[in-house]
C-alpha cells in the first residue's frame, strides 16, 4: 500500500547500508513492484530483492517467470520470487478474476513458474492449436521461490514448491507449529528458509509507535476482507478481532484504533515502542525465523522508518 516511490527506494538503500540481507516489496493496487525492484537493483549492490509477494492471479506463470529472470539478470543474481494467493478483495476487485480454489491456484502457478524457470516449455491447454514455447533467456533453475501463506493448506504448497516461506500474522507459537509441519513434509529435501516477523514501529515516544502499529493491525482486520481477521481469530484472538471491528466502523489505514481490550492481539502481531523495546521484541522472534523480517506499515514518516530500521539492525 506504500505509494511513495522515493521513500521505497531510499528505504532499500538505507537497509543495505545497515547490513540487512534482504529487501522485500509488496504489491497491492499501486505500483508494479517488479519495476520498482528494478529501480532498487540499480541503486544497490548487495542486498537481495524479494517480490514479497506477487499475486498468482495478477500475471500468467510465463510473465511471472520472465519478471523474476529479468530482475535476477539486472541485479546480478539477487532476485527472489515471492508468490502468494492474495485475497478475494484484490483478485476480484482489481484483477476481475473469480477467487476460486486459491490454494490450488497457488500450487498450480508455483509449479509452472518453477518449470519455466528451469527451461521447460510452457504447459498449455491441449485444445489450443499452438506450439508450447519456453523463455528465450538462460534457464534459472536456482532462482529462489518464496511462497506466502499462513494457513494449513497453503503451507503444503510451501513444502512442495517453495525454497522459502513468508507468512504474515502468525503468532510465534503458530509459526513454530507450521514450520514443523513443513519440515516433516520435506524429509530428504533441502530445508525451507523461514522469513517471518511482526509489523514494527519504533519511536522515542512509545505511544506514537503504538498508535501507528494499532492503526496498521486494525486496517488489515477491518478493511482487507475476512481472511486476515479469520486467521488472527483462529489463533485465540476472536474476542480481540470483534473488539477491533466494533471500534472501527469506518476503518482508515492511518486513523484506525485497537481498543484496550484487544491489546493482546497488538502485542502478538506487532513490535512497537521505543527502539529498545522494539529490539527486545525482535530478540524474542529470532529463534523462530531464519530471516528476521521487519515489516514496515505504509505511510509512516522517514524518521520513523529510519528509527525502526536502526532499532532492528541493532
Amino acid at each position: 500500500m506504500e505509494t511513495r516511490r522515493d521513500v521505497i527506494v531510499a528505504t532499500a538503500r538505507r537497509a543495505e547500508e545497515l547490513g540487512f540481507e534482504i529487501f522485500s516489496l509488496a504489491e497491492g493496487w499501486g505500483h508494479d513492484s517488479t519495476l520498482l525492484l528494478t529501480e532498487v537493483a540499480l541503486q544497490t549492490s548487495r542486498i537481495s530483492l524479494v517480490s514479497g509477494v506477487l499475486s498468482v492471479w495478477s500475471r500468467t506463470p510465463a510473465a511471472l517467470a520472465m519478471s523474476a529472470a529479468t530482475l535476477d539478470e539486472i541485479s546480478g543474481g539477487r532476485a527472489i520470487l515471492g508468490l502468494g494467493a492474495s485475497s478475494r478483495a484484490m483478485t476480484e476487485g482489481l484483477h476481475d478474476m473469480a477467487f476460486e480454489r486459491p490454494v490450488a491456484k497457488l500450487r498450480e502457478v508455483a509449479g509452472e513458474v518453477r518449470s519455466i524457470l528451469a527451461g521447460e516449455r510452457v504447459h498449455i491447454d491441449p485444445s489450443r492449436q499452438a506450439r508450447p514455447m519456453k523463455l528465450g533467456l538462460a534457464a534459472a533453475p536456482e532462482l529462489p521461490i518464496w511462497i506466502a501463506g499462513s494457513g494449513k493448506l497453503s503451507t503444503r504448497v510451501v513444502a512442495e514448491h517453495g525454497d522459502g516461506w513468508y507468512p504474515l500474522f502468525l503468532t510465534q507459537e503458530r509459526l513454530r507449529e507450521r514450520a514443523g509441519e513443513i519440515k516433516s513434509l520435506r524429509v530428504g529435501r533441502p530445508p525451507i528458509t523461514v522469513a517471518a516477523g511482526p509489523f514494527a514501529v519504533a519511536d522515542a515516544d512509545p505511544q506514537i509507535a503504538r498508535n501507528i502499529a494499532a492503526s496498521c493491525l486494525a486496517w488489515y482486520i477491518c478493511a482487507m476482507g475476512d481472511g486476515y481477521a479469520e486467521l488472527i481469530a483462529d489463533q485465540g484472538f476472536g474476542d480481540e478481532v470483534r473488539a477491533i471491528r466494533d471500534a472501527n466502523p469506518r476503518p482508515s489505514p492511518t486513523r484506525s484504533i485497537v481498543p484496550p481490550e484487544a491489546e493482546a492481539a497488538l502485542d502478538a502481531f506487532t513490535a512497537h515502542g521505543t527502539p529498545d523495546q522494539v529490539r527486545a521484541t525482535f530478540d524474542r522472534w529470532t529463534p523462530d525465523a531464519d530471516i528476521q523480517m521487519v515489516v514496515l506499515p505504509a505511510g509512516i514518516s522517514w524518521e520513523t522508518i529510519e528509527t525502526t530500521l536502526v532499532a532492528a539492525a541493532g
